[in-house]
C-alpha cells in the first residue's frame, strides 16, 4: 500500500502524522479485489512506483486516517 501522499522517507510520514496531517492510504491496481481498510494495521512502502522502494512502515488507521507509524 502507499500513502496519499509521496512521502520521500519513513520519517518525513511520521513527523507528518505527528503533525496532525490527516495521511491515509490505497492499493493502486486492486481496490476492486482488496479493498483499502478503514481501521487497523496495515503495512505502507514510499516512495511511489516508479521509484525504488527504500523505506517500509507499519501504520495504524483509524477512520481512514494514519494515526500511527512504527
Amino acid at each position: 500500500m502507499y500513502t496519499n501522499v509521496n512521502f520521500k522517507t519513513k520519517k518525513a510520514l511520521k513527523e507528518a502524522v505527528e503533525a496532525g496531517k490527516q495521511i491515509g492510504v490505497y492499493q493502486p491496481n486492486d481496490m476492486r479485489f482488496s479493498p483499502t481498510p478503514e481501521n487497523g494495521v496495515v503495512a505502507v512502502e514510499g516512495p511511489h512506483y516508479p521509484q525504488a522502494h527504500t523505506w517500509y512502515a507499519q501504520v495504524t488507521l483509524k477512520d481512514s486516517v494514519i494515526v500511527k507509524v512504527k
